[in-house]
């Protein structure tokens, strides 16, 4: 006689996951923001299935050894403390699917948003020849970046190597070879005299004191990618300090600066950031048209006093 109370189809199963999931105080934060939603993509990746199919596939009965694959990613995601794309080796961004792995912090960046829309209506398309991504980590943001400006000649910038050697896996993936060139660079340092119409930042942002408090699963991450000094700010300072050598005369720098916009705002309160209202209203992430560099200049030394 079966057992009526185990899960048999797809559905029931996500549902007994995202409980398992919520009991054992998961942390959601690395590609989903809830148990429901990280249980989905956790069954459908065990079941072989792409996130737009797994809807059709909801009500599908579950074969033994289906149902042994999604027992096993389960206690791996709970037992590891591990985020749930490096344990797939696989992140979505802007649409997009990428490799990763515990070389590169996951993908979850706001600026996804914007980049899918082309900034509009910030940015005109027709006038973006060329584009950086600083601190490109696993590279995704640049390869959003190339499919949104095909026009564009993107080059992707990270200090560290082993992060661009993911990057290059997942431009060869995307077949982007001819697109998007990689740079090792410690910010600005590797690009001396480049200028461009559009750079895109996701540098670290996170406070010493903050690091310490962060759940389990960003201690997977690189902290390379992560610690940004005493107020968070040791990264974008340094952005806002040489961006303006860097961009053309109507270029644009975004950034993302998560919870340390508000340190951002209260300290350089006379840069005048337009910042970005994302679908969930969320603003930590800041477009700065060049405008005047010295003005930039001036408000980093104010705020430096």
């Amino acid at each position: 006689m079966a057992d009526a109370s185990k899960p048999r189809t797809v559905r029931e199963v996500i549902r007994r996951v995202a409980q398992r999931l919520n009991r054992a105080y998961i942390h959601f934060g690395h590609g989903t923001d809830n148990p429901r939603d990280e249980a989905a993509w956790l069954v459908g990746s065990a079941l072989k299935l792409l996130p737009q199919e797994l809807e059709s596939h909801l009500k599908d009965e579950l074969c033994p050894d289906q149902q042994a694959a999604v027992n096993t990613l389960t206690e791996l995601r709970i037992s590891t403390r591990k985020p749930l794309a490096y344990l797939l080796q696989e992140a979505w961004f802007a649409g997009l699917k990428f490799y990763v792995d515990e070389r590169v912090i996951v993908p979850r960046s706001l600026t996804g948003e914007y980049i899918t829309a082309r900034f509009h209506p910030w940015i005109e398309p027709s006038w973006v020849h060329r584009i950086l991504d600083l601190c490109t980590g696993s590279g995704c943001m640049a390869i959003a970046l190339a499919y949104a400006f095909p026009d564009a000649r993107v080059e992707a910038a990270d200090i560290s190597g082993d992060a661009l050697d993911v990057a290059r896996l997942n431009v060869e993936n995307h077949g982007m070879r001819d697109r998007v060139q990689l740079i090792q660079s410690d910010l600005f340092d590797g690009l001396p005299g480049s200028r461009y119409d559009l750079i895109v930042t996701n540098p670290p942002y996170v406070a010493h004191a903050e690091m310490q408090s962060l759940p389990g699963e960003y201690r997977h991450e690189p902290a390379l990618a992560l610690d940004a000094g005493p107020e968070g700010l040791d990264a974008v300072r340094r952005i806002l300090s040489e961006a303006p050598a860097h961009l053309n005369p109507a270029g644009v720098l975004v950034a993302e600066v998560g919870n340390s916009a508000e340190t951002l705002r209260m300290k350089f309160p006379s840069i005048p950031f337009t910042w970005l209202t994302s679908e969930t209203g969320d603003e930590s992430v800041f477009l700065l048209a060049r405008g005047e560099p010295a003005t930039w200049r001036a408000s980093l030394v104010a705020g430096n006093e």
